[in-house]
């Protein structure tokens, strides 16, 4: 049994998009036994680019059902069958990312008419669906919305058996797909990593950590660890059964438990801010090793952006008017900014300059007593020059609300 897939999305960011047009057709060999279509709303934008090249307007999906609304039927038409797609990564990548929205682990075994239109129908000029199935005499209507392409790919995936005479390649994609190789491995246990900063933790089979690390980014880097050549990960690539993460949102929290935690992680801020002849100016802190730097910043763009911001505020061109903005060493003060995650919020505790404690809470949560803060803060005993550096530059973005400690 197959369940035939395509599904276009609203063209958000990577792991950002959400789904506004899916088609499935349930096949068992010789017929379509079952069939699902439907647009679907992302609750949230579609790109202009999508817009055009789907032609599915935000208007289309305003009163369509949400994916939650769907969630229950694409589980009973796709249950106990193989999922077919051309470029099957991609429809099974936003399946799991909705389902992991709603709080459910889709998993299935999947196929791809791509690497099997190669080996059964070699030199073809394109193995685009639309270049390929048009190549192959196979009608496509409709193609960029869901159910034009699905019906296509149902097609093509027919003549791809009906050419695979022993049954020979069906049986060896299968194989590969669902075998524990180590290319697979690294596929099931990197797929769901989000693109973000936090804390990656690599474990055995018996669940011990065998290594940790805070990341710019989780996936990339566990990636990057699976594919090196370098004897020094040989251990962890052999040993890894799981990996589990903790986001830690912005660089600031991400400073901030670091510090908890007592690593000493110090970061290379190779760029500095420094003012001269009236301006504001970035570059390399060791050209002047006399004058030091007003902020610093890993890279030349960061600096950049950072002297744009500034030319903005107008105010910001009184050298003094700018010290005393990102200045936090007298300041005895309750910081409120973003947290983790929507609808999280970060407070800081300032002592004489100094972050004496952090936490986190719910905007449903009422804060207005250092004696309620007290629950919920993780105390902070060391305070790095990087921490430092990082809410002087907060400060100056307005990202936290300052407000006086309250008794």
């Amino acid at each position: 049994m197959y369940s035939i897939i395509d599904i276009e999305s609203n063209g958000a960011g990577y792991r950002k998009e959400c789904i506004i047009d899916i088609a499935i057709y349930r096949y068992d060999g010789q017929k379509i036994t079952d069939q699902f279509i439907s647009l679907v709303n992302p609750e949230s934008d579609i790109t202009p680019f999508v817009q055009k090249l789907t032609s599915i307007t935000p208007k289309m999906v305003k009163t369509a059902p949400k994916f939650h609304e769907i969630a229950r039927r694409i589980v009973e038409i796709t249950e106990n069958t193989t999922l077919v797609g051309h470029n099957i990564d991609f429809d099974y990548r936003m399946l799991r990312q909705s389902f992991q929205r709603l709080g459910y682990d889709f998993k299935i075994n999947t196929l791809d008419t791509i690497p099997l239109a190669k080996k059964l129908i070699p030199d073809e000029v394109s193995y685009s669906l639309g270049k390929l199935v048009k190549s192959l005499g196979i009608p496509l209507t409709n193609h960029h919305r869901a159910e034009g392409d699905a019906r296509a790919t149902l097609e093509l995936f027919k003549l791809l058996i009906s050419k695979d005479t022993e049954n020979e390649i069906i049986q060896k994609q299968h194989e590969e797909t669902n075998s524990k190789t180590y290319i697979n491995k690294i596929k099931e246990l990197t797929q769901d990593l989000p693109n973000e900063k936090g804390f990656i933790y690599f474990q055995n089979e018996g669940g011990k950590i065998i290594f940790s690390d805070h990341v710019q980014d989780i996936n990339k880097f566990s990636k990057k660890i699976f594919n090196s050549k370098s004897k020094k990960w040989e251990t962890i690539q052999k040993e890894t059964e799981q990996i589990n993460y903790e986001l830690t949102g912005t660089d600031v929290i991400a400073k901030l438990i670091l510090n908890s935690k007592g690593i000493r992680k110090r970061e290379i801020l190779s760029f500095g801010l420094y003012y001269r002849n009236s301006k504001y100016i970035v570059e390399k802190n060791k050209l002047n090793k006399t004058e030091k730097p007003l902020l610093k910043f890993r890279s030349f763009t960061q600096g950049s952006k950072a002297v744009q911001f500034i030319g903005n505020i107008a105010v910001y061109n009184d050298i003094d008017v700018f010290m005393q903005k990102i200045e936090f060493r007298k300041r005895n003060e309750l910081w409120l900014g973003q947290g983790r995650k929507l609808g999280e919020k970060l407070f800081l505790i300032i002592e004489n300059g100094k972050v004496v404690s952090y936490g986190f809470y719910e905007l449903f949560t009422q804060i207005q007593t250092l004696s309620k803060l007290s629950k919920l803060k993780i105390d902070l005993f060391y305070q790095s020059a990087d921490l430092n550096n990082e809410l002087q530059l907060a400060l100056l973005r307005g990202d936290f609300e300052t407000l006086p400690l309250p008794k």
